[in-house]
């Protein structure tokens, strides 16, 4: 069951809003969030977890500019594959290291046949190619047909934010 936002008390407004932005680049953000909050590590890591596990915070999770790091030619790559066969084959193209998220998602026949997702992550497109043509030799016969879809410009991607609250600079 989930706590309406307006339920929730002051500090774990001030816990959201401090985290909404990013965590601070340093060896323990926690740590520098409870000191700028002015509470025990340990308080703040409770309060994330309770906001967890009554569904205010549904995740933590690392969100790269893959861009900044080099990897210039992103690339989804959307295969056909036998439904029956989607959720294991789909973990295991998952498991692949140039895979950063794998996915399945419902056919829109006639113009869409794909049914599993994998993002790749290359520093050109050749790369990309070579990693997606390793997906297709491992799906062997069951890639009926696939194709990449590269992108062409940075979304910005963003977390949680409580209306009217800006994240400390």
């Amino acid at each position: 069951m989930s706590t309406p936002l307006h339920a929730l008390e002051p500090l774990d407004r001030a816990i959201i809003v401090a985290t909404q932005g990013g965590l601070p680049l340093v060896a323990r953000p926690y740590h520098a969030i409870a000191e700028r909050l002015q509470i025990d590590p340990e308080d703040l890591m409770a309060r994330m977890r309770r906001l967890q596990a009554v569904g205010v915070i549904r995740r933590l999770g690392v969100v790269p500019n893959h861009y900044a790091i080099g990897y210039k030619a992103n690339g989804m790559s959307v295969w056909d594959v036998p439904d029956e066969l989607v959720d294991e084959l789909g973990e295991a193209v998952g498991g692949f290291e140039f895979v950063s998220h794998c996915y399945c998602r419902p056919r829109r026949l006639p113009q869409w046949p794909y049914n599993l997702f994998a993002m790749v992550h290359g520093k050109n497109r050749h790369e990309v190619e070579q990693q997606v043509a390793e997906i297709a030799a491992f799906l062997g016969e069951h890639a009926r047909s696939h194709t990449v879809l590269y992108s062409t410009r940075i979304l910005k991607k963003t977390g949680l934010r409580l209306a009217g609250q800006k994240s400390p600079e």
